[in-house]
């Protein structure tokens, strides 16, 4: 009665019929979900609207190492300003609404996969030093809550510091991640829903879904907050507000 919940984005108060932990009506309208066409295994949005899914050019060339990705919205507007203030403003408290959110828009998929184990895209150990926490390792326990399935934050490890995303273009980014990841657990043989919280060019994932696959792993998949469009991979994205 005292302290009505309210949305941890914009503060508006929240309907009776809406969780506690989730955004409010008017921040939701302006996440929209990733639709059709779009790219059904990097889950990259096309810029005209209607049409069936096919394949993007990067996916047609060659085909990425896990088996799909999704994402709960694409990476603008309110959706960017949550992953944004979770990601850089130490709002942790935004773990649950965007677990939420990649749950009421993903839940059948993350459902029908039946992963073994979740694996969040880890940080090199300095960088987890600096931040202090790993974003994707909080969606990786929520989303763990849901799937019934293990988070193994261990089970991947980041070995070498990559140049910083921001300062580089979109052809040297998709060269970066490439030898910075090693699998350090057992998966041979698991399905693996690797979790992180923006895809941009979808380079570090499907090079952490290449050292798992490598390792023996029997299937991977993609699931993330934000997915985001071929022309949002500049610098913008990594402006820290």
């Amino acid at each position: 009665m005292f302290l009505p919940p309210c949305c941890p984005l914009c503060g508006r108060s929240l309907q009776e019929d809406q969780s506690p932990h989730s955004f409010c009506t008017e921040c939701l309208s302006k996440m929209p979900p990733v639709s059709s066409p779009c790219c059904p295994r990097c889950a990259l949005p096309f810029a005209r609207s209607g049409g069936p899914d096919h394949l993007c050019e990067d996916c047609t060339r060659k085909s990425p190492s896990y088996e799909w990705a999704a994402a709960a919205g694409c990476f603008d507007s309110s959706l960017r300003e949550a992953i944004h203030a979770f990601k850089f403003s130490q709002r942790l408290d935004l773990d649950r609404p965007l677990s939420n959110l990649i749950i009421q828009r993903l839940g059948d998929r993350l459902a029908s996969f039946r992963a073994d184990l979740l694996i969040p895209v880890p940080l090199y150990p300095a960088r987890l030093r600096q931040r202090t926490f790993n974003p994707p390792h909080l969606l990786a326990q929520r989303l763990s809550r849901f799937t019934k399935s293990p988070v193994s934050p261990g089970a991947l490890r980041q070995i070498r510091p990559h140049a910083s995303q921001r300062e580089l273009s979109r052809e040297r980014r998709l060269l970066n991640p490439i030898g910075s990841y090693e699998v350090a657990l057992p998966v041979e043989g698991r399905r693996v829903l690797l979790v992180d919280d923006v895809i941009t060019t979808g380079s570090t994932v499907n090079e952490c879904a290449k050292v798992l696959r490598s390792s023996g792993a029997a299937s991977v998949a993609i699931v993330a907050a934000g997915r985001a469009p071929r022309h949002s991979e500049g610098g913008s994205y990594f402006r820290e507000k």
